[in-house]
């Protein structure tokens, strides 16, 4: 009788083993398959797992990751949930869930996911990254900020980190602190085209115009067909006046994107700054009819007309750019300045006394001048 026991549970025990090591091959070529972004295939294996064994979280777990991967947001809830109801304090079930809700937008929810895992595992160091981008996402910069820093403070160090943590210090207005996390994630990668674009954003703004150029340039090396890096090296050589420069960089980010308005606008400004006001309107009027509800756009057209002497061409764009943006004293003084080119003190007055009601200084002094 003992020894039929003895058998009975060697082979009882066999049995578990045999099953857990099937459970655990089919896990681990589910992660596999996850891996290689084969989230249909991953999903289809985890299923018939599920079938077999319905209380298994982690199989739970990685099938929410592949319906996340499958942009099945709201699957990918459903079945993280299920694992939480089998483990509640299963860290990276939370995360997993705050992630898909951070896709759908739920960012405050995903939060409190966020929340959990870290409650339950504090070293967490994915978890403190995704609750600083639902910070960033709801502008709390400083609390995305600390879940940055903490999150390089877990380690290990990596180029995303750092950058991460750039990018909300230039936020915040740390520009020379952004450059420090910037240079340190470009150590970590110095293939990242990206890197070098924002480092020279927060050089452009410190004004030091030659070292953003620097970056821009080998950001565009590593990356040549991104209009917005051509625009960003055209502001830093307008901003020393290397407008022929500028140009060319404008007729590029064009070239690779010709339905962006506010490239023709800021080509404009650099024509109107090189006295080509003919080229000027003509890219003014094209950013207008690409997005005619931009007042910026009229103001600046109406510069040009000015300088060609065309008044009223001049006043129909700055009663454009009124009609969209009624409470801009600086569109009112402009106008009045027109009107009085134009000999209509009246009107001109009217115009100025609007724009002091605004709040403009300049429309006072010209009152003060011509209204008598």
């Amino acid at each position: 009788m003992n020894m039929k026991f003895s058998v009975y549970s060697i082979l009882f025990t066999f049995l578990i083993s045999f099953s857990v090591s099937a459970q655990d091959a089919q896990l681990e070529g589910a992660r596999k398959k996850l891996s290689a972004k084969d989230y249909t295939g991953a999903k289809a294996d985890l299923s018939k797992l599920l079938d077999a064994q319905p209380k298994n979280k982690i199989a739970f777990r990685l099938r929410g990751e592949a319906r996340m991967g499958l942009e099945d947001f709201y699957g990918a809830i459903a079945d993280l949930t299920f694992a939480l109801e089998i483990d509640s304090t299963y860290a990276e079930a939370y995360n997993y869930r705050g992630e898909a809700k951070v896709a759908l937008g739920d960012d405050e929810s995903a939060i409190r996911d966020f929340d959990k895992a870290i409650k339950f595992n504090s070293k967490y160091t994915n978890a403190f990254t995704n609750r600083g981008f639902a910070k960033y996402n709801l502008e709390d910069l400083t609390g995305a900020y600390f879940d940055f820093s903490k999150a390089l403070e877990l380690g290990p160090p990596d180029a995303d980190k750092f950058f991460n943590r750039g990018v909300v210090k230039a936020e915040l207005g740390e520009f020379i602190s952004a450059i420090d996390d910037y240079t340190k994630a470009i150590e970590l990668d110095k293939n990242d085209a990206a890197l070098y674009n924002y480092r020279g954003v927060a050089y452009y703004n410190i004004t030091d115009f030659n070292k953003a150029i620097a970056d821009y340039d080998m950001a565009i090396k590593l990356d040549a067909k991104d209009p917005l890096k051509y625009e960003n090296r055209a502001l830093a050589k307008s901003a020393k006046e290397d407008f022929k420069g500028a140009l060319e960089d404008y007729n590029k980010a064009i070239e690779l994107n010709p339905d962006d308005p506010e490239t023709y606008n800021l080509r404009g400004v650099v024509k109107f700054s090189m006295d080509d006001n003919d080229g000027a309107i003509e890219d003014y009027t094209k950013a207008i009819a690409l997005d005619p509800t931009n007042p910026v756009y009229y103001d600046n057209r109406a510069l040009s007309r000015t300088e060609k002497a065309d008044y009223t061409g001049a006043i129909e764009d700055y009663t454009s750019s009124i009609e969209l943006y009624p409470t801009d004293p600086e569109t009112f003084y402009q106008r009045g300045l027109v009107k009085l080119q134009m000999g209509n003190k009246y009107d001109a007055c009217l115009d100025f006394k609007t724009a002091e009601d605004l709040g403009s200084p300049d429309a006072r002094a010209a009152i003060k001048k011509n209204c008598k």
